[in-house]
């Protein structure tokens, strides 16, 4: 398991961002910077490329925040060379030689061979990486304002003004950091130039919308994520788009903005459709944003406007809608299962907040919303999934149990949050057990096609089916209708 402690082995630093550095790779950097600084370490931070910095955002950022970056076209051997936002060899960074090669990345893996490395792609920013990191150091960022308000700012700008968070954990630390809101402000309007917004009117001008469909593509030239955001914005206004791409080819493939006012297209989802086996995508239900490697394109001889436009189709033309409230499904000839007697957790929302509090429940599946009340609980899956229930349906559904649910691996423990306040609890700090009552049964179904539900305890969000996926209904509540993943529904379903 990487740690940061083993760059305190190291006396001498270096800490490379990529060629032609953005915030986030910027803001990594700086906070490592000063965490080693303070362990009394030699280092320096710097990058390298053609060109110096001359984006206003960026240097205003630099000034600001008296970040020590360097412009260098060459560099002695280092003996720890530290890459943050980049890899080591890949065609975004310039190469010098090093003794030792950390890599520090929240990118698809590129390159081979470090010595030392933590690459998480599922992340939306290295500072997201770079704060996890530093917070199992104990690094008090609340006495470094400045670190807190750059990580901020990373992740800020490389998830298109937070449009495009996808992981828990970049949005708990959005909600954590003490960051200077004044800074913040000036640098989110200190980010569009003359050039730029020529940029943005051009792309508007440049479109193909299919109207029976209800989406438009969008072309920009190479520019900055953040204007591709500000064309989806202003394109999404116009009546006949409920779904617009907004696209600009930039270093190494596409970059893609998404944006969504169709009840039934999410953002998020849409954008994983769209990049799967080519890229990668995250964000909410209206606002996302994703990448294409252009590696990926080339292997498919694909245009990436062609590509786009038969992905978007493919998906649009793929998918059956249900929704719990109103459905036709003919669960007689639906095959009876019930559950499995595997201990499971649930949480009684009044134990964590008080009655009447707004909460959030944050998971790796998504944010969910409720009220804490006596009358909901939390249920936990066996794979850290959570979803509310009544209380009067989960006693007829369940019963307590007295040996607790075995240890769980969860790859990212479930969170509550107090709306009001702020104030996150760990949810399975207030987990109890209980066993499911094999009298309880539901009707299910393989699915043959991709199939949204709108359910009972939130019609404004669906879930999300694929074949080989399950379609289940409650034999005693018609309309308690959800969709189980395959993987799950076999471990914890079975035939009466």
């Amino acid at each position: 398991m990487f740690s940061l402690s083993a760059l305190l082995d190291f006396d001498d630093i270096t800490i490379q961002c990529h060629d032609n550095p953005d915030a986030d790779s910027i803001a990594s950097g700086f906070a490592l910077y000063t965490f080693l600084d303070a362990a009394r370490k030699k280092v320096r931070l710097v990058y390298s490329g053609r060109s110096k910095i001359t984006k206003v955002n960026l240097l205003e950022l630099l000034r600001a925040l008296s970040v020590p970056l360097e412009h260098v076209k060459d560099l002695p051997e280092a003996k720890a060379l530290v890459l943050v936002d980049c890899q080591y060899g890949a065609g975004n960074v310039t190469k010098f030689p090093a003794e030792t090669i950390v890599v520090i990345d929240h990118h698809r893996r590129e390159t081979s061979g470090f010595t030392l490395e933590i690459i998480r792609p599922q992340l939306g920013s290295c500072s997201t990486l770079v704060w996890d990191l530093l917070k199992k150091q104990d690094f008090d960022f609340c006495a470094c304002p400045d670190v807190s308000t750059a990580l901020y700012y990373g992740l800020f700008s490389d998830t298109n003004n937070f449009a495009e968070l996808s992981h828990p954990l970049d949005k708990d630390m959005r909600d954590s950091l003490c960051y200077d809101s004044h800074v913040i402000k000036k640098l989110k309007n200190s980010n569009l130039t003359l050039t730029e917004l020529r940029i943005a009117g051009t792309a508007l001008t440049r479109y193909k919308n299919n109207r029976d469909l209800g989406y438009a593509i969008f072309k920009a030239e190479p520019c900055d994520p953040n204007i591709l955001g500000f064309i989806s914005d202003l394109a999404l206004q116009v009546n006949s788009i409920d779904i617009c791409i907004v696209y600009a080819c930039i270093q190494n493939g596409i970059k893609l903005s998404i944006r969504s006012c169709s009840r039934e297209v999410m953002a998020n989802e849409f954008i994983a459709f769209l990049t799967e086996g080519v890229g990668s995508g995250g964000g909410h239900i209206e606002k996302a944003g994703g990448f294409i490697q252009q590696s990926a394109l080339d292997g498919l001889k694909a245009e990436t406007e062609d590509f786009l436009e038969a992905r978007a189709q493919e998906y649009m033309n793929a998918y059956d809608v249900v929704d719990a409230a109103n459905h036709a499904l003919d669960i007689t000839g639906m095959a009876k299962y019930n559950k499995k007697k595997i201990p499971t957790n649930y949480v009684m929302s009044a134990d964590i907040f008080a009655e009447g509090t707004p909460i959030l429940i944050r998971t790796l599946e998504g944010d969910a919303e409720a009220i804490a009340s006596k009358d909901v609980y939390l249920m936990i899956g066996i794979l850290g999934e959570v979803y509310p229930i009544q209380a009067g349906k989960f006693w007829v559904s369940y019963e307590a149990a007295e040996d607790s649910a075995p240890g769980l691996d969860y790859s990212y423990a479930p969170t509550v949050r107090n709306k009001l306040t702020g104030d996150s609890a760990d949810l399975l700090a207030f987990a109890k057990p209980c066993l499911p009552l094999t009298e309880v049964h539901i009707r299910a179904a393989v699915l043959t096609r991709n199939t949204k539900i709108f359910t009972a305890w939130n019609a404004e969000g669906y879930m999300s089916g694929k074949p080989g996926d399950f379609i289940a209904v409650r034999d005693d509540d018609p309309q308690d209708v959800y969709i189980v993943r395959k993987d799950i529904f076999e471990k914890t379903y079975k035939a009466p």
